[in-house]
């Protein structure tokens, strides 16, 4: 293998798989991403098994080839390199030779044939989003996935289509967020997979905002191709819970004030709560809001908020960081909470949107 292209040529590609390869791993060849040169391109692949990332750029190819590099050294040496500078990369047996300028490295290699590949993902179905769109779903609804919980379904997002729309539902099981869009054209069927944290960090990575991506999604992978970035992830292997019966339909009480302003509130109050159970009280009146917070120092914090309600009084706890997060993925200047009673979840919008909702269970203090 032998192909001359400048620095940045081979340098985006490697930054955008660089994500899933990890230093210390049970397979060495897991530490090395996989070069394939051919027809006056360079495929860059990176995967950890779970999730896998390639990318692929335009370079002059002398003669083609495959081999595997250790995948961070080979991106320090290009980080490492002038801008703009003119790079031959070649095979030499059993080791690949990079020059630059006055520059050389040798890195040692790996075979390619023990590289593992994900080939065809049996696609049941293929749906092309806006860029933008699908990643405004991820944004609005990843930061409510689990961490490492027993429960393994719970540690992903569920992407779910109905043929109409297509959802993105994440909860730890104490919240739960929710966001959908509407398809272009006529859907293929429902079905609902669920993607894993690693995979749905990585596709929040490479997402952008521009242009149309192609999701393909398979019985046990996804797969999307965002410009010259092809994404693949294993699904988990796990029923999602029932989300619709956990979101209050439509709660009798409802709290509305300019989230700017509740948010900054909550966040003082935060600072006095118990810092293992981040417990905050929300006493709603007629057109006022207070919140209370207290710790086991015996410290207590208070505020006020300005807000729009006409029910009865009601005194309900929650974990502030989670109203926090909701407060911060509703979209607009107001936000709309609504209360049933001390022992129920609230539901949590902009006032008026239903396409993003969030819901957090109430807490004992």
């Amino acid at each position: 293998m032998k192909l001359t292209a400048a620095r940045e040529d081979i340098l985006v590609p490697l930054q955008s798989v660089i994500g899933v390869v990890e230093r210390r791993q049970t397979m060495p060849v897991l530490a090395n991403v996989l070069l394939q040169a051919r027809d006056s391109k360079l495929s860059v692949t990176g995967t950890d098994l779970e999730v896998e990332l390639v990318a692929a750029h335009g370079v002059t190819v002398q003669q083609a080839g495959e081999i595997t590099v250790p995948g961070r050294k080979l991106l320090d040496i290009f980080r490492s390199l002038p801008e703009k500078t003119s790079v031959t990369l070649s095979t030499e047996g059993e080791r690949v030779s990079i020059r630059a300028g006055r520059s050389r490295f040798t890195l040692s290699s790996l075979p390619a044939g023990d590289f593992p590949l994900v080939e065809d993902i049996n696609a049941q179905q293929t749906l092309r989003l806006a860029q933008g769109e699908f990643r405004r779903l991820i944004d609005k609804t990843h930061f409510s996935m689990a961490q490492q919980d027993v429960r393994y379904y719970l540690n992903g997002l569920m992407l779910e289509t109905d043929g109409k729309a297509l959802r993105a539902v994440a909860t730890d099981g104490h919240r739960l967020a929710l966001c959908e869009m509407a398809l272009a054209g006529k859907g293929q069927g429902t079905q609902q997979v669920i993607v894993p944290r690693k995979g749905v960090l990585e596709l929040q990575r490479i997402l952008g905002t521009d242009g149309e991506i192609e999701l393909s999604v398979g019985t046990n992978h996804v797969r999307a191709q965002i410009g010259d970035i092809r994404f693949t992830s294993k699904l988990i292997d796990g029923r999602f819970p029932e989300y619709g019966r956990v979101i209050p339909g439509s709660p009798p009480r409802t709290v509305e004030a300019d989230r700017e302003t509740l948010r900054q509130a909550l966040q003082r109050t935060a600072i006095l709560s118990n810092e293992k159970y981040r417990g905050i009280r929300l006493t709603a009146r007629p057109d006022l809001l207070t919140l209370q917070a207290h710790n086991p120092e015996q410290e207590e914090a208070e505020d006020q908020v300005e807000v729009t309600y006409k029910g009865d009084e009601v005194e309900i706890g929650f974990n502030v960081n989670y109203l926090l997060d909701a407060l911060g993925a509703v979209e607009g200047d107001k936000v709309a909470i609504g209360l049933t009673d001390s022992n129920s979840s609230c539901l949590i919008h902009a006032p008026g949107v239903t396409s993003a909702r969030y819901v957090v269970m109430p807490m004992r203090l």
